[in-house]
């Protein structure tokens, strides 16, 4: 396979496909070093996040990589915690409370889309 100077989606998942079927280590190492170089640069994060579609480099990237979260709190899409409130007057009486209902995050897709529950 043809190395270049910048990490593609199709060489990244031939290598970790060439990895899983054969059990290339050399294949595995590449397409780790190229999943960090995008992971890892902030001008490869669209690319990254791109790559992150197909189920092989997901499972790559939650059991060695783990750049997701990082990523996402960089670019804002996670927001930081709040600073605790400051005591209230004592004259005040205390803001009613509503009922709040959980917030789900967006559903991933499966891993494994062969195996339906």
């Amino acid at each position: 396979m043809k190395v270049g100077s910048r990490p593609s989606r199709a060489a990244i998942v031939a290598h970790l496909r060439l990895a899983g079927r054969k059990g290339d280590r050399a294949a595995l190492a590449l397409a780790l070093d190229q999943m960090r170089t995008l992971a890892y640069s902030p001008r490869y994060w669209r690319r990254y996040l791109d790559l992150l579609q197909h189920p092989l480099a997901r499972l790559v990237d939650l059991t060695v990589i783990k750049q997701g979260e990082k990523i996402a709190r960089q670019k804002g899409w996670v927001k930081p915690r709040r600073a605790p409130r400051r005591p209230g007057r004592a004259g005040r009486r205390p803001a009613p409370t509503r009922a709040r209902t959980p917030r789900r995050p967006p559903a991933q897709p499966s891993l494994f889309p062969d195996l339906d529950a």
